[in-house]
């Protein structure tokens, strides 16, 4: 009997570009950080998408994409933009203005879950049992994580709360958007010039509630508010962005969002080198149970559809 090919999550076009999301966007929770204060959240979202969009239709435009797109792709960049771009980093935003960094990357690691049941419903992918298996150890880790997370939070109950409803918004949002990028349709047109237009769409969005919500654009201009603009809106968007949606395409948007599980750990070590943060027992088994989690939740086969 011929042994089955090893499924695509496990090879190296996948993990290589998989592996490089989950280290750029364990990076933004800090960084995210760095933009609340004097600008408003939304006036950052726009920011940080209009610089995104464009590097994006520069990149295209120098491998010769054409960025011209029919009625039905702008009717899909706008939508895309609307539920990635607007309102999934809106909310995440806002939840960093009640809790922690760290506890927003945690409820965020739930991403697998809508992006898992959404793939069953419209996509037809159906769920195996060593990924269910992983599934179920990675959200324990999860589990664990947002345990230690909710002790060590010295917020009131309720701004607690409410940062986790926004969280659990954006979540929503986010699985939205990528089981749009896992669709027939979505391959109808290239994913850069696609992705460069929803966002800008996205960012026009985000501008125009800014604008109607808090004012006219308000600009911060220390040095570290511009580098954490510049780094979301080119290495976390332009490029973080393609690498995601292009593994996701190839193994679906359940194990895609593994990448959201493994996460809060490097957000957590991040945050120990820059932030000083302490793990306790229950944080390190959380982050162990995540990580085999991760790893059983990657070898399974890939959904049939």
């Amino acid at each position: 009997m011929t042994q089955a090919p090893p499924p695509n999550s496990t090879r190296l076009a996948i993990l290589i570009p998989f592996a490089i999301v989950t280290i750029i966007w364990g990076s933004t929770w800090i960084v995210i950080t760095s933009q609340l204060g004097v600008v408003p959240p939304t006036w950052s979202v726009t920011y940080r998408f209009v610089i995104g969009g464009i590097a994006m239709l520069i990149w295209a435009a120098a491998t010769r994409q054409s960025l011209r797109i029919d009625a039905r792709g702008i009717g899909f960049a706008a939508l895309l933009g609307l539920f990635q771009f607007a309102l999934n980093f809106n909310f995440v935003y806002r939840a960093e203005l009640h809790v922690t960094s760290g506890l927003v990357a945690v409820v965020f690691a739930l991403l697998l879950v809508p992006n898992a049941l959404l793939a069953r419903i419209f996509l037809d992918q159906r769920l195996g049992r060593q990924l269910i298996v992983g599934s179920g150890i990675a959200m324990a880790g999860v589990a664990l994580l947002f345990a230690h997370e909710i002790r060590r939070d010295p917020a009131a109950s309720g701004e607690v709360y409410l940062g986790i409803g926004l969280t659990l918004l954006g979540v929503l949002s986010a699985s939205i958007a990528n089981v749009m990028q896992a669709t027939p349709t979505a391959k109808r047109w290239p994913m850069i010039p696609m992705l460069g237009w929803a966002m800008l769409f996205g960012a026009a969005m985000d501008g125009a509630l800014a604008f109607v919500t808090v004012g006219p654009p308000v600009i911060d201009l220390r040095p570290v508010y511009i580098a954490g603009v510049l780094y979301l809106g080119i290495i976390a968007s332009a490029v973080a962005f393609p690498l995601y949606f292009g593994v996701l395409r190839v193994i679906g948007p359940a194990k895609a969002a593994y990448s959201s599980v493994i996460i809060p750990v490097l957000a957590m070590l991040l945050s120990t080198l820059f932030e000083g943060y302490r793990w306790s027992l229950l944080a390190a088994a959380g982050a162990m149970l995540a990580g085999v989690g991760l790893v059983l939740a990657l070898r399974a086969r890939r959904p049939s559809r």
